[in-house]
């Protein structure tokens, strides 16, 4: 999957259908999940593995059979573990129809007037029933599968309501919610300039802190240091570029912000294990029509 803005705002399969399915192995070239946000709602199913993700400032481990529901405009990321696992992301929106009764339910939900929970352990309820039937239908799109989606994500929500898995009030402070934007203006300056040259100075200006105090913060809220952090999202962008593209190590390294290759061989053996030629080579992937997790 390729993550092309922490804040997306493309369209989602298509315009009248603004719904996308993706499969995620360990020889996915971006594996991981780096932080970001969308202003869609997206389901993961968890088939193989553990899967550990952060939820604004909530963290979770999925295993097999469990299911996470991630709402509009969460900061969310995640390390998978032997994990295999697949995610459908979606616009809100399709599902409202005018003059609905059901109308009302969706805007509450849109309008986080109704917040769906995130967790859903793996049992054999009705409910994840329907979220395995959403996920085949998804995969196989027979022809009129378009139907079995939508009533598949209305009989969900249904669910979810007579079910009573929702808050209704936003458990997030006002110092909480601060936290969040803060960490989001840093991320989206990584993304937007990760292939120049981005100092610690830089990312604490961007989240209105002192470099001292930042360390500390972007620690607590990634348990990463934010150098360290910087690196890993570099070596992402790295890793997509030698599956999708011809370019040289040489070319890579400095598309994707490294001024050294050996540092960059040495980081890129750090968080992948092997070399980058070594990598390129084992996973090397065909430029296809095949669509990147945008997550």
């Amino acid at each position: 999957m390729q993550y092309i803005k922490y804040n997306e705002g493309k369209i989602r399969g298509t315009f009248d259908f603004p719904i996308e399915f993706y499969h995620i192995d360990s020889q996915h070239p971006q594996y991981a999940m780096p932080y970001h946000w969308h202003v869609e709602y997206e389901i993961i199913r968890i088939l193989e593995g553990e899967f550990k993700i952060s939820l604004d400032e909530k963290e979770l481990s999925a295993k097999k059979g469990d299911i996470i529901f991630i709402n509009s405009g969460t900061l969310h990321g995640g390390i998978p573990e032997n994990c295999l696992y697949e995610c459908i992301v979606f616009d809100m929106n399709m599902l409202i129809k005018k003059d609905s009764i059901c109308q009302k339910f969706i805007q509450d939900i849109m309008n986080h007037v109704i917040n769906i929970k995130e967790f859903f352990p793996g049992d054999s309820s009705e409910f994840h029933g329907n979220v395995w039937q959403l996920f085949d239908a998804m995969k196989k799109q027979n022809y009129g599968y378009q139907l079995i989606i939508q009533g598949c994500l209305y009989q969900l929500i249904g669910i979810i309501l007579e079910n009573g898995d929702y808050v209704t009030d936003s458990l997030q402070t006002p110092q909480n919610h601060r936290r969040i934007l803060q960490l989001k203006q840093v991320l989206e300056l990584i993304e937007s300039s990760y292939s120049d040259s981005i100092t610690l100075e830089d990312l604490s200006k961007a989240a209105g802190m002192s470099p001292k105090y930042f360390c500390r913060f972007f620690q607590e809220m990634t348990h990463k240091s934010p150098i360290d952090y910087l690196n890993y999202y570099r070596i992402e962008r790295a890793c997509y570029q030698l599956l999708h593209t011809d370019a040289s190590i040489t070319d890579i390294t400095y598309n994707a912000g490294f001024n050294d290759l050996s540092y960059f061989i040495k980081a890129f053996k750090k968080y992948k294990g092997i070399t980058p030629a070594k990598y390129r080579k084992l996973n090397y992937i065909p430029i296809t029509g095949t669509a990147l997790h945008k997550f």
